[in-house]
């Protein structure tokens, strides 16, 4: 599973990479997870290009690995940040919330493996023919900005479209889940919220503790009223965007209840005002580990499952 594909692009001992999460994803976070043999990602988000720019040299400066940039195309500093990536040459970027036109027609040239994330079959098959290297099909399992489709139906489908790796995120967490992964027809795995519980995220151990305590239905969707579903824990916020919603505020009104609520959940730890930005995976996270564990778990839990599924092909005949 190791010896794949991705990670001969990626240049990585596992085809794992961690998701861009705002706030989150910054240099330790990367930089443990690309010491562990995945791809770390730092997200560029909103982040002012000064401040970004000192996660980058930090991440090159903790490691000769790897790394990522998370480029969100909507954001008012996507531009500084697709220019910092080819100023330090980041060896990969991550694309999402718009078109990778320009990102590709910049950095290719430079040798930047560019990976969009993409939510529909449609979105897949474009980015392939701009020169993606491969794509994230992101089911709607997933933490902060969704799609609509899941991932069980989303990556097979990708799968069966394009000719460029597809990359599985959405709801994965343990070793069945990247196991599952591989089975729809991915040839690597994005995860994100399993990594808000490492050792090494800097995240407010208030909201850990929040992710850890999660259950199956722990999570609630908002913002699907103003097109921008995202997926967070429940909490006051949630409950506050839902009645919004339910009596039909305006999308002004309704984007005004968000600002900065991401902020305060990751850096101060507000679990009942703040954005819990997580997956439906958060049920399945039970303890906080080193970066590097949380990945040679995974992947030996994985090579258990698929070892015991083809022992019993006679039984599935």
């Amino acid at each position: 599973m190791r010896a794949n594909c991705i990670c001969k692009i990626l240049g990585t001992e596992y085809p794992l990479l961690q998701g861009g999460m705002a706030w989150v994803a910054n240099a330790e976070l990367a930089v443990a997870v690309s010491n562990g043999g995945g791809l770390g990602i730092i997200a560029a988000a909103n982040t002012p290009p000064d401040i970004l720019e000192q996660e980058i040299l930090k991440a090159k400066n903790l490691t000769d690995r790897p790394f990522g940039l998370n480029i969100m195309l909507m954001s008012p500093t996507a531009s500084d940040a697709l220019e910092l990536a080819a100023r330090h040459e980041v060896p990969v970027v991550t694309t999402g919330a718009g078109s990778p036109g320009r990102v590709l027609k910049r950095l290719k040239p430079l040798g930047t493996i560019v990976v969009p994330v993409v939510a529909s079959v449609s979105q897949a098959r474009r980015v392939e023919k701009q020169g993606a290297d491969a794509v994230i099909a992101e089911g709607m399992e997933a933490g902060g900005h969704i799609g609509e489709l899941t991932t069980m139906t989303l990556v097979p489908q990708v799968a069966s479209a394009v000719r460029v790796p597809v990359i599985a995120a959405g709801g994965i967490a343990d070793g069945r889940g990247v196991a599952a992964a591989f089975a729809l027809g991915a040839e690597g795995v994005q995860l994100g919220t399993r990594f808000i519980c490492c050792e090494e995220c800097t995240v407010h151990v208030n909201f850990k503790n929040a992710v850890i305590a999660a259950r199956d239905r722990s999570t609630a969707v908002t913002g699907l009223s103003t097109g921008h579903p995202v997926r967070c824990l429940r909490n006051r916020l949630t409950t506050a965007f839902e009645e919004l919603e339910g009596r039909g505020a305006s999308f002004e009104e309704i984007e005004k209840l968000g600002i900065g609520k991401l902020r305060s959940a990751v850096l101060d730890g507000d679990t009942e005002w703040g954005s819990l930005m997580a997956g439906q995976s958060a049920g399945m996270v039970n303890d906080i580990l080193p970066a590097a564990q949380i990945i040679r778990n995974l992947f030996a839990e994985a090579d258990e499952v698929l070892s015991r599924i083809s022992g019993s092909e006679e039984g599935l005949n």
